[in-house]
């Protein structure tokens, strides 16, 4: 079959598809109308997060079977009309699940032990020992909401920290550490998000979702940016709902995982960015020398499942 990679990928995949008999032809470095004009040709489309495949786009692929992705996010890829004209979407979520546990883990080491300003202290000359004591993480209760891939990563490398860990998922059971979303909101005293977005995940962390839990929490996201309200991020830090956030993404970071412009972005934004209790990384987590490898081979090998 005819493989269109349109984004840059590990040549692993390029490799075990070819292996199998198939015929990769990479336009990674072609422009955008490029890209559009070659669809055509394809019958599967390798991406990222580069352009939007929606209802024009899918229809102009008319050879097109498989969609694939490296990774997890699809929310630009219009999946309910690929499955109505008979295209399968195909993800490899497993392929960066450690990278993203281990950012998650970084971060909130990294807050709590007041890493980047003390270090910026140093830097400029400032040994202030006192100021800069930290927390330890021993003894924390931590709530992960979202039992898939990162959240069960997560928990694992948490395991050895000895901290007490619940988890809620929505659309599982049965599974290690699972709590209701009331016992979450009784006692965590850290947050951490493992949830794709949706039209139900949009929006979800609001000042009303915050104000229901019993203390004041840490927050991580390395999800979705619109997932979690810049503004009650915010706040909630602002009036203490929340002791610190540690965010990989924004909510204005767009579908296809770009930020305008700071001067671009609400004032609430800004102030979230540069808050002193926040630790903020340009949607890193799942990029790693490891996870590109990774995401590849997965996708490679569920692409060949597929046909």
């Amino acid at each position: 079959m005819k493989v269109l990679i349109i984004d840059k990928v590990h040549h692993a995949l390029h490799e075990i598809l070819e292996r199998a008999g198939h015929q990769c032809l990479d336009i990674s470095e072609a422009t955008e109308q490029e890209v559009r004009m070659a669809l055509p040709f394809a019958e599967i489309l390798v991406l990222r997060s580069r352009i939007s495949i929606g209802q024009d786009e899918i229809l102009s692929a008319r050879n097109l079977k498989i969609i694939a992705r490296p990774g997890s996010g699809i929310e630009h890829i219009d999946k309910e009309f690929a499955h109505k004209n008979g295209i399968r979407v195909v993800t490899s979520p497993e392929g960066n699940r450690q990278s993203v546990a281990e950012h998650a883990l970084a971060m909130l080491l990294t807050l709590f032990n007041r890493i980047i300003i003390a270090n910026s202290e140093v830097k400029q000359g400032k040994w202030d020992r006192k100021s800069n004591q930290g927390i330890e993480l021993s003894g924390k209760t931590i709530g992960l909401i979202g039992f898939g891939n990162t959240g069960s990563a997560f928990a694992e490398i948490l395991s050895g920290f000895d901290v007490k860990i619940l988890a809620f998922d929505k659309y599982k059971s049965g599974f290690p550490y699972e709590a209701t979303m009331e016992r979450l909101f009784e006692s965590c005293d850290i947050v951490s998000l493992h949830i794709p977005l949706t039209n139900e995940t949009t929006g979800l962390i609001s000042n009303q979702w915050l104000s229901q839990f019993k203390k004041p929490v840490y927050l991580i996201n390395t999800s979705r940016g619109p997932i979690a309200q810049s503004h009650a991020l915010l706040e909630g830090l602002n009036n203490g709902q929340l002791k610190g956030v540690c965010l990989d993404v924004l909510d204005e970071e767009s579908e296809n995982l770009t930020l305008p412009e700071l001067s671009q972005i609400p004032q609430a934004t800004r102030e979230l960015i540069q808050h002193q209790k926040a630790i903020v990384t340009p949607h890193i987590a799942g990029l790693t020398e490891q996870s590109y490898e990774k995401l590849s081979k997965v996708l490679a090998e569920k692409i060949l499942a597929e046909i």
